[in-house]
């Protein structure tokens, strides 16, 4: 499923136009995103959480030389389920 798939979806169950629920998808997926760049955690009930972890940076191997390189530190978004959505993926 992608965005569009998302607001076509959102837009049968909810009577809108398919541009309005569009509108709606890209707009909360543009307020996690802008959460996070400040380093916020994101909550929805029922649903999960999205947050901010940072890996430090480390020494990795180039896979075509071998050589030993440096993997600069960087922040990641990682989601972490609910009870719910648990529940429901595991029956």
């Amino acid at each position: 499923m992608n965005n569009a798939d998302l607001a076509e979806a959102l837009a049968a169950s909810n009577g809108l136009t398919k541009t309005d629920a569009r509108k709606y998808v890209d707009g909360v997926f543009t307020a996690i995103a802008d959460a996070a760049a400040k380093g916020e955690e994101v909550s929805l009930n029922g649903f999960g959480k999205f947050k901010v972890k940072e890996s430090a940076a480390r020494e990795g191997r180039s896979p075509a030389t071998g050589a030993t390189i440096q993997i600069a530190a960087s922040k990641k978004l990682s989601f972490a389920p609910a009870k719910a959505v648990k529940d429901k993926l595991n029956g």
